[in-house]
């Protein structure tokens, strides 16, 4: 499993999301004092969390 890292930002789409406040004020406090952005920050973790589904499929493919 890949470690996360906070991102350096690149060029997106904008897409609207809601977040719960609690998430929003814990990814804020994660990201204080560095140059990453909340976007950025959300973008790295689902790219995590696809990894790791990925990751999971292929081992539940090697065990059937």
């Amino acid at each position: 499993m890949r470690k996360f890292k906070i991102p350096i930002p690149a060029h997106s789409t904008n897409k609207c999301i809601r977040f719960p406040d609690e998430v929003i004020e814990d990814v804020e406090n994660s990201i204080r004092g560095t140059d990453c952005t909340f976007s950025a920050f959300v973008v790295e973790a689902v790219r995590v969390a696809l990894e790791n589904l990925r990751e999971d499929e292929e081992e539940q493919a090697q065990t059937k």
